[in-house]
């Protein structure tokens, strides 16, 4: 090949661009953005739209069912589920994977403005399910005793000096007692003086505004006009005048009372049992996670010292912080490449016997890996657990290539060529091996760009680095390799002589004046003896560090080249009997396969392993209609049991709702409430779920409480397990949903066990009389609007203070909202008549409604979920299946699995075919390099006998299979395909030399030996601290390690032996 002996006859031009490479590489790193995962985009968008004071009924037919309509058309929705529920509708479109979501999003924007909803209704709001846009960090402000100061030092302070930071898109503050000015109106009065609420809400709102009165032209100036009529102070409320007859002024003090109070609460926030203000702040897109952290961890303890100074007792906790777990994380995957970078090279020592030799393929490592770091910043590709696991599991790919061709250009030298003849001859000779081996691992990553589901977007970016990755060392083995193998570097030393004629040559020196001349010369001479002296030190260092490793390696060394050397003679027996029985050798290998096969179905399978992060929640509900401060106090108890735990390093609770996940808002009712424990290092699986069966004791003696643990979800918003009943009238789905959780919760291995039809929601149901209201000219609408106002108040205008705004909320006083009596003693003004209470037109019933409406696909369902514990998915559905199989469907309803369950079946449907995909491309690959259509099929051989390892590996190791066993398998079929090819290109090589058959195989499997054995060897031991699963985010690395070990080790040791037979089989040409 041309490219070599270019390369190897000009060592300063390769010298320079392998420099030139590692420089751009090294730039490239420190500019590359750091996150844990790549950018996933998932195909959903959540319409959330609030109808405050509506019940769950209401909210079906009035907001969620429109929207479903108008929303479900938009082009390539592929599935539509919502939910309904007191005050607030969500409607979640499924769209299929690829979709652009920014096209979508706008056009269920376009769909949703023009929809007729309930004027009281709010505007319906969009919202996408992704994880990178979660806060990166939340803050907890604590000690001040007034919430309504610890707020508003929040907003104030807090925020306002987080939002100066770079990188930092928005602060959002929560928690606390958020100020609110209220007007409480006094219904007798009122009524004596025959106001009603309307009138008040009018004047307020005509008496607090200022209004333009356009520009007057005074000679040659311009003034504007302004008519000033706002409130300033909340006292000022109280004078304004709400009616005025013959004289007789009504002021809004005359019927009411204004005072500064808060706003209803929603949610309690508190850290490590102290009430606190949660401040959670967002990155800006495109921005390095780890770097916005850091400055934002940094402004958090400054601000902190700060506010100490003020008021001792203030406090500023991080709760939760996204870089720890990526730093932790991208640390473990830097020193696993690197631990087995070094044992790679130290098993290339133990094959090669030599230093040199194993600086020369160890030099490939590096120069690919920061290489390309290069191609992923000029590609978009991030420092993830992901990407730089693909240059883990490349870093015994690296030296395949190396070892190859050195191992030919050092038997080249042994047949007496010269240093760079033997470069170019033994390189040029493997050379096209060498470039359909690599491609053949490169090919098996095209088809991941069919795959659906989350597959295809998480393991994007690891196969580009090892494509990358693998494409460099490609060209490090054709042109660094060859060079460096053509050099002895041992140049004999110069003498005295000769420092004074290199000072002086070049007509440097020489060609200026005599005394500047001698000068710079003796200086020249100077420096070069010191250079001299250094290098002799160093060869010497280097030669006492050689010494001394070949005495401590002398014992190993001896006891592995004997054993290579027994291994090298049975070998060869083995292959004698297999070339004589080439039959009964491929018989025997299907036979192993077939045994093998029989351990898939006792192996589990699963979406995507669950990370650990050293973090879990736990979500409570207690009974619908529980007050919020029983919620508080129930979840405080849980809390100060939690801190009593060994290992929990911090507590966050939150009562009223659960936490923002995946850039979706979180559920916000009084009866809902989520605890967040992290916990002190290390972080370890069976410590946390340890921990989850210590909470689960006072969990489970609380019999009126559901709960749910959960941890952080990078790769799907559902729930492992869900269950869907499908029907209309919800009594029946009530009864099917809780015999379907009774069956569930008989399983092993499933918890938090729920369904969406558990409890009713407590209603106050008012029916009017419809004829008494048309006698007296009233309208529904008008009375609910009233009794709106009178039991929640309505937001009657504002007061503007600096950049805030404090609302003003006009109800009635807390007396005439009490009890039931109070409702009915509503009056009713008839428009000039004499007033009439509320019980003369309507009756009210205590019922027990829905807590939520359920549905998919346009019909209702029960929706019961749970988590697994201790089991893998596939399993559990096997059971789920055969305990519904039993239960009784009524005629209109049937029941169907959801939930990963389903994102599950569509991504290892995916990746079935992208496997296919890959064995067709790697033969096309190697169709092209032989130009044979035989030849191929006999190296294939070599792929379906990997599985017999993979499958004993995964069956020993319990490891479930799951998309990260699937990747693993299309890269296994790139990488043991090149053995064979190795061993099948020697074979054709000495055929054409005029070698028999028999002979040929005989003498390539001999020579092919060790470097098949080397190549195995060094991207085994290159996986293996990836196999171990040591540190954090290794749950994404381990499975495919293990699947890639497996199959390998098998597959080298039956291609040594089937592929021979195979070839002599097939190929029936002496």
């Amino acid at each position: 090949m041309k490219l070599i002996e270019v390369s190897t006859r000009r060592p300063v031009t390769v010298f320079i661009a392998a420099v030139a490479a590692v420089v751009f590489g090294l730039v490239a790193l420190g500019r590359l953005a750091t996150d844990l995962l790549p950018d996933i985009t998932y195909p959903s968008l959540t319409v959330r739209t609030g109808y405050e004071g509506a019940a769950p009924i209401e909210v079906e037919s009035l907001i969620t069912r429109p929207v479903e309509n108008a929303a479900g058309v938009v082009n390539g929705v592929v599935r539509v589920t919502s939910s309904s529920r007191a005050d607030v509708s969500e409607v979640t479109l499924e769209f299929g994977w690829g979709t652009d979501m920014d096209v979508a999003g706008l056009e269920v924007r376009e769909r949703l403005d023009v929809l007729d909803l309930p004027d009281e209704a709010d505007r319906p709001v969009l919202l996408r399910y992704d994880p990178s846009l979660d806060p990166i960090v939340r803050v907890g402000v604590s000690g001040e005793d007034d919430l309504i100061r610890l707020r508003l030092l929040a907003e104030e302070e807090v925020k306002r000096s987080l939002e100066r930071l770079e990188g930092v898109a928005g602060v959002v503050v929560s928690g606390g007692l958020e100020e609110e000015i209220q007007v409480e109106l006094d219904e007798r009065q009122m009524a004596n003086l025959g106001l009603d609420v309307g009138r008040v809400l009018q004047r307020l709102g005509e008496e607090n505004v200022n209004l333009t009165g356009g520009r007057l032209v005074e000679g040659q100036s311009e003034v504007v006009v302004r008519t000033i009529h706002e409130v300033e102070r909340a006292e000022d409320l109280e004078e304004i005048v709400i009616a005025s007859d013959q004289g007789a002024t009504v002021r809004l003090r005359d019927v009411g009372r204004v005072f500064r109070g808060h706003k209803e609460r929603e949610i309690i926030t508190r850290v490590d049992g102290r009430e606190s203000v949660e401040v959670a702040i967002y990155k800006a897109g495109g921005t390095n996670t780890v770097t916005v952290s850091d400055a934002i961890e940094a402004g958090v303890a400054a601000l902190g010292e700060e506010l100490r100074r003020i008021d001792p007792r203030l406090e500023l906790a991080l709760i939760t912080d996204q870089a720890r777990y990526i730093r932790q994380s991208v640390d473990e995957v830097l020193k696993t490449a690197a631990y087995g970078g070094v044992l790679a090279i130290l098993v290339l020592y133990f094959f090669l016997r030599s230093w040199k030799t194993t600086f020369i393929i160890g030099a490939a490592i590096p120069i690919s890996v920061i290489a390309t770091f290069f191609l992923m910043y000029s590609t978009d590709v991030s420092l993830n657990i992901m990407s730089l696991g693909g240059l883990t599991l490349g870093i015994g790919l690296l030296v395949d290539n190396a070892i190859v061709v050195l191992e030919a250009v050092q038997r080249r030298r042994d047949e007496g060529l010269g240093d760079v003849e033997a470069a170019i001859a033994g390189a040029g000779e493997v050379g096209r091996a060498v470039v359909a081996s690599t491609l053949t691992t490169v090919c098996v990553f095209l088809p991941i760009v069919f795959v659906e589901g989350v597959a295809g977007q998480l393991f994007g970016d690891q196969a580009l680095t090892v494509t990358f990755s693998l494409l460099v060392s490609l060209v490090v083995a054709l042109t660094v390799i060859p060079m460096l193998a053509s050099r002895r570097f041992s140049p004999a030393e110069p003498g005295p002589g000769e420092a004074a004629a290199g000072a002086e040559a070049g007509g440097g020196p020489a060609a200026l004046p005599g005394l500047l001349r001698r000068a710079l010369s003796g200086l020249a001479a100077a420096v070069f003896r010191v250079a001299v002296l250094g290098a002799r030190a160093v060869r010497a260092l280097r030669d006492g560090v050689e010494w001394l490793i070949d005495k401590v390696l002398a014992l190993p060394l001896a006891l592995f080249e004997r054993g290579f050397g027994g291994l090298g003679s049975l070998y060869v027996r083995v292959l004698e009997r297999s070339l004589a029985h080439p039959g009964s050798t491929l018989a025997l290998a299907v036979l192993a396969l077939a045994a093998s096969g029989l351990l898939y179905p006792r192996l589990g399978s699963e979406l995507v392993p669950e990370m650990v992060q050293g973090e879990f929640f736990v979500d409570l509900e207690l009974p619908p209609g529980t007050h919020l401060d029983v919620t508080q106090r129930r979840l405080a108890e849980l809390e100060r049991f939690a801190m009593g735990l060994d290992g929990v390093a911090m507590a966050y609770s939150l009562a009223g709702g659960s936490n923002e996940q995946g850039g979706v808002a979180g559920e916000r009712r009084e009866n809902l409430a989520q605890l967040t424990l992290r916990l002190s290092p290390p972080i370890d699986r069976a410590r946390e779920e340890a921990l989850m069966e210590s909470l689960r004791v006072p969990l489970e003696a609380q019999a009126d409480l559901e709960y749910r643990f959960g941890r952080p979800s990078y790769f799907s918003s559902r729930t492992p397990v869900e269950l869907e009943i499908r029907g209309f009238n919800l009594e029946i789905l009530s009864r099917l949903g809780d015999e379907a959780t009774r069956r569930l919760r008989e399983i092993p291995g499933l918890a938090d066990v729920k369904s969406s039809t558990e409890g009713g929601n407590p209603e106050l149901q008012i029916r009017f009389d419809r004829e008494r209201l048309a006698s007296l000219g009233l309208s529904q609408s008008d009375l609910a609007a009233a009794l709106r106002s009178k039991v929640q108040g309505t937001i009657a205008t504002d007061i503007q203070r600096e950049d805030r705004t404090i609302d003003i909320r006009l109800r009635s006083e807390e007396r005439f909202r009490d009890s039931v009596d109070d409702l009915l003693g509503l009056t009713i003004d008839q428009r000039g008549k004499t007033s009439i209470p509320l019980s003369a037109v309507a009756a009210v019933e205590h019922v027990e409604g829905p807590a939520e409406i359920r549905r998919s696909e346009g019909d209702r369902v029960a929706l019961v979920t749970a988590n697994l514990v201790g089991r893998d998915l596939g399993s559990v559905t096997r059971d789920i299946e055969t305990a519904m199989a039993g239960l009784a469907m009524p005629a209109g309803f049937d029941w169907q699995l959801g939930g990963q369950q389903e994102e599950m079946a569509t991504s290892f449907a995916s990746m079935r075919m992208a496997i296919l995909l890959a064995v067709f491309l790697v033969y096309l690959v190697m169709a092209s390099q032989f130009e044979s259509l035989v030849h191929p099929l006999v190296i294939l051989f070599s792929v379906p006998f990997s599985l017999i390892g993979v499958l004993v590996v995964l069956f020993v190791g319990s490891v479930p299979v799951s998309i990260v066993v699937l990747i693993g398998l299309i890269l296994l079929i790139g990488i043991v395909v090149n053995n064979a090819i190795i061993l099948v290109d020697y074979t054709n090589t000495l055929r054409r030399e005029g070698v028999a058959k028999l002979d040929a195989l005989r003498q390539a499997g001999r020579v092919r030996l060790r470097p098949i054995l080397m190549t195995t060897s060094t991207t085994v031991l290159g996986l293996l601290p990836m196999a171990l699963g040591l540190g954090e985010g290794a749950e994404l690395r381990t499975p495919m390690a293990w699947t890639v070990i497996g199959g390998l080790v098998t597959s080298t040791l039956l291609t040594l032996v089937i592929v021979p037979a195979a070839y002599s089989l097939v190929d029936r040409r002496d």
